[in-house]
């Protein structure tokens, strides 16, 4: 008797304390998934690149502007968003911030709050104060450079008739106006804006303080607060269209759009897994079985996350999907395998078709198991730690996944079976796929296996050759706004009034943002740290050639008035140099060309700008221990730019700066950062793959010489798991759909199950084979038996996740429909291509089953 005749033979015999074991173990397991941190996150991709390591170290040499910060943009969409009304709105709407306890309460110290109605207003007071005194009797808040105070802006607006409003505006807005003071107008303004004309747009900026943060979570308090300024702009910018974005907006959007698609969709699936289920079964108890099994694999899952306090992120979502995958896969097989065993020789009674049932399909489960299990464990050499945290997780839901349905459902089942036979119920089923419709389909891949196999490998070879080929070509950058909820299509609209979804304007938004302003966010900007002799004559002249070389590039946001929106050392410098006349003798007497541009003596130029401004300084020139050493360029970025470009780009202007001198020069920033996380990352699931491929066919060579005597068989089978994954590259590609950390999670999915099918196929044809020495007629047993559980697994999983497409959120989208094709070709290479490549193996090998080492028992294995 062979290993997986004692192992069956085990089993149904000792059902019921099987039962008890698996039980008790699954309390205890699942009793740590109270401990799950179950509030979603976002996965934390760190990397351990210079780039990043050079983005610490400049963010901690640097007084940045917007460190400890957060902010929300109030965008204003009228048709003349510089008329007078317009802007004395904005002012009310500020107003109505600071008056807002909970919200005043989060709010930035210095210029908590930056619009152009704040400009407008501020020039037109200190144009008053200069002419005529202060106006309206008050001094405003206006002594030397402090801000007048919002109760004195909005008074001076009032106060002016709408021509004067409009001269005003026109003076500030004029190019290389000094009216604006500190804060440069075209930066909330569209960037396509024509000085003279009017325009549909403004943006106002609100400055939350987020110094108590832990990690990328905003604090509470001023999530909240995010949220009640959208309520505060709706009923204060009445003239015209508005809306707010924020931070805690787009989760808070983002979290309501994600539950509403489950709510949509979700039931709709679980309908589609049960009717799929209840046509293969055609049988309530086994669907419950089947059912309860999921549950319990999922409750290991969970158990285990809560013991190893692994928290869920979103790459993590992924795991309860393939596991489900190949729970019913693995039920599916059981059930019918004991079925077949019971249609075969209708004598024999439930236990002993049970274990023949199981003898014939429990080495496929477990190869599958192992081989998939360790695939996933391979993950583990990832650099990122939710990528490691991913293959662990799935590595111990697979392996509980063979526990539940390889242990436990069949003795389940075999307990339930006899229980309902003793009160008269017959428990005999039909397999599914051996009669009907279902059977003729299954066929197919059979008798062209007969007739024309040559034919179906060199049009798969093709297909994957072309699939291959358009991997090397799939965009693997990151489009921020790729993952925010889109609105509900119309026949959504149709749902009862609890079901309809809300309206979701988020992604045009945040385009309409990055379309028409610029952004002054971390995403939005990459940095250009220079370290090394930076007091060199010429430090400053690369800079400048660096900073040209920025201007043109396609990455680069550049303002309405032409500038380059940058903020560097020639920035610091002009600026201190515009208010402090020491500073702008020495800048004079070091610019030799007259350029602007100082070339001579540029540690007497620093140490004069640390002297009159040191905290603009501070922000792009270093100095420690009373030596200069770093600067920093910090460019904003256009909002329609991948990272890709912006790294190739940003890259360029480093080489520019550095050039043939002693200068050390590292473009980096979070944009720049999150590519090299996405290139690393495709890096690593390429070697993953590469690792789990060479496991699997080591495996699946020793098991098969150790149990048929054949070494090429491995090969073989794993042969069409390659080529679904090339298929779903190719597919990925025309559907241009990038190669993301959420889009690689996926195709391992894809690879997990593909494993699993393709292995229970060559298992089943060997034995088969076993029995019969006629390759033909085996492959034809083959995919009508062990092809109805393929069948009825891929339609089950596929149709119930497919659902996705309709889900509001395009992650989701994203994710049902890679993750049904993924599914679909697995099925279909392992039914239409595996059953060609082993008629064509077993022609060239003269394999006829005879030559195997394991013949013991054969009548109990094969049925």
């Amino acid at each position: 008797m062979d290993p997986a005749d004692r192992y069956a033979a085990f089993v149904t015999a000792h059902s019921k304390a099987i039962i008890a074991v698996v039980l008790i173990a699954t309390l205890l397991v699942a009793s740590g998934a109270g401990s799950v941190d179950s509030e979603l996150t976002i996965a934390n991709f760190e990397s351990d690149s210079t780039e990043a390591a050079k983005y610490d170290q400049l963010r901690s040499d640097f007084a940045t502007e917007g460190e400890n910060t957060t902010v929300v943009q109030v965008v204003v969409r009228d048709e003349n968003a510089l008329s007078k009304a317009s802007l004395l709105e904005g002012l009310t709407l500020q107003r109505a911030i600071a008056d807002d306890g909970n919200v005043n309460a989060t709010l930035r110290n210095r210029q908590p709050m930056v619009g152009l109605s704040n400009v407008v207003a501020t020039a037109a007071i200190r144009e008053a104060e200069a002419g005529n005194g202060t106006p309206n009797g008050s001094d405003g808040g206006v002594n030397g450079s402090a801000p007048p105070s919002l109760e004195a802006q909005i008074a001076q607006l009032e106060s002016m008739s709408e021509s004067e409003v409009e001269a005003t505006v026109e003076r500030v807005l004029a190019p290389d106006s000094a009216a604006a003071g500190t804060v440069d107008p075209y930066s909330l303004l569209p960037t396509d804006y024509e000085p003279g004309a009017t325009t549909d747009g403004r943006v106002l900026s609100v400055f939350q303080d987020t110094s108590g943060a832990t990690g990328d979570d905003l604090p509470a308090d001023v999530a909240d607060a995010q949220l009640e300024i959208r309520e505060l702009s709706a009923a204060t910018l009445t003239s015209g269209e508005s809306f707010v974005f924020g931070s805690a907006v787009v989760d808070a959007e983002s979290t309501q759009a994600t539950g509403e698609s489950f709510a949509i969709i979700s039931p709709i699936a679980l309908l589609i897994i049960v009717l799929a289920l209840g046509i293969a079964y055609r049988d309530v108890f086994d669907i419950g079985l089947g059912l309860a099994g999921i549950a319990l694999v999922l409750a290991w899952m969970a158990g285990f996350m809560g013991w190893a306090g692994i928290g869920v992120t979103q790459i993590l979502i992924a795991v309860p999907f393939l596991l489900i995958g190949l729970s019913i896969d693995y039920a599916l097989h059981v059930v019918m395998r004991y079925r077949e065993a019971s249609d075969d020789d209708p004598d024999a009674t439930p236990r002993t078709a049970m274990r023949r049932g199981l003898a014939g399909v429990v080495v496929a489960i477990g190869a599958a198991t192992f081989t998939t299990a360790v695939g996933f464990l391979s993950n583990v050499v990832s650099p990122l730690a939710s990528i490691r945290e991913f293959g662990i997780v799935s590595a111990v839901g697979i392996v509980s996944a063979f526990l539940v349905f390889g242990l436990l459902l069949p003795a389940l089942k075999l307990e339930l079976d006899g229980g309902l036979e003793r009160l008269g119920l017959s428990r005999r089923r039909p397999a599914f796929g051996r009669g009907g419709v279902a059977s003729r389909v299954l066929s197919v891949g059979a008798e062209i296996a007969d007739r024309a196999p040559y034919v179906v490998i060199a049009i798969a070879l093709v297909l994957s050759a072309a699939g291959g080929a358009a991997a090397t070509d799939i965009d693997t950058s990151i489009e921020q706004t790729d993952f925010l909820p889109r609105d509900s299509p119309a026949w959504m609209d149709s749902l009862p009034g609890s079901l309809q979804p809300s309206d979701y304007q988020l992604r045009e938004q945040a385009l309409y943002l990055n379309d028409r302003f610029a952004q002054s966010r971390d995403q939005s900007r990459a940095e250009v740290l220079i370290e090394g002799p930076v007091t060199d004559p010429d430090t400053l002249e690369r800079v400048a050639a660096g900073r040209d070389r920025a201007a043109n590039a396609s990455s680069a946001q550049t303002l309405a008035n032409g500038r380059l929106q940058a903020t560097g050392p020639l920035e610091t410098i002009e600026s201190v140099a515009a208010d402090n006349e020491t500073v702008a003798a020495v800048v004079d007497d070091a610019d030799t060309d007259g350029d602007g541009v100082p070339e001579e003596n540029l540690t007497a130029v620093y140490d004069a700008v640390y002297a009159a401004d040191p905290s603009a300084a501070a922000a792009t020139i270093n100095r420690a221990d009373g030596e200069y050493r770093s600067l920093r360029l910090s460019v904003g970025l256009s909002g329609g730019a991948n990272t890709a470009t912006i790294t190739e780009e940003m890259r360029a202007v480093a080489t520019t700066i550095e050039g043939e001198s002693a200068l050390t020069v590292t473009a980096t920033g979070q944009p720049i950062v999150e590519e090299l996380v996405q290139q690393g990352l495709l890096e690593t699931l390429v070697q993953g793959f590469a690792i789990t491929f060479a496991v699997i066919l080591a495996f699946l060579t020793a098991t098969f010489w150790a149990r048929y005597r054949t070494l090429s068989l491995g090969a073989v089978v794993i042969a069409p798991v390659l080529f679904a994954q090339a298929w779903l590259f190719g597919t990925m590609y025309l559907a241009g759909i990038p190669f993301t950390s959420e889009t690689a999670i996926i195709a391992a999915i894809g690879i997990g199950i593909g494993v699993d099918y393709a292995i229970h196929v060559g298992e089943r044809f060997l034995e088969e084979e076993r029995a019969r020495g006629d390759p033909i007629a085996s492959l034809r047993r083959t995919v009508r038996g062990t092809g109805g559980a393929l069948l009825a697994s891929a339609v089950t999983t596929a149709a119930g996740f497919g659902v996705l497409v309709f889900a509001l959120v395009p992650s989701l989208r994203r994710f049902g429909f890679v993750t049904s094709v993924a599914i679909a070709y697995a099925f279909l290479a392992s039914i239409v291509v595996l059953p060609s490549l082993l008629a064509v193996w077993a022609r060239y090998t003269d394999y006829d089953g005879t030559d195997d080492a394991a013949t013991d028992d054969l009548a109990d294995t094969t049925g």
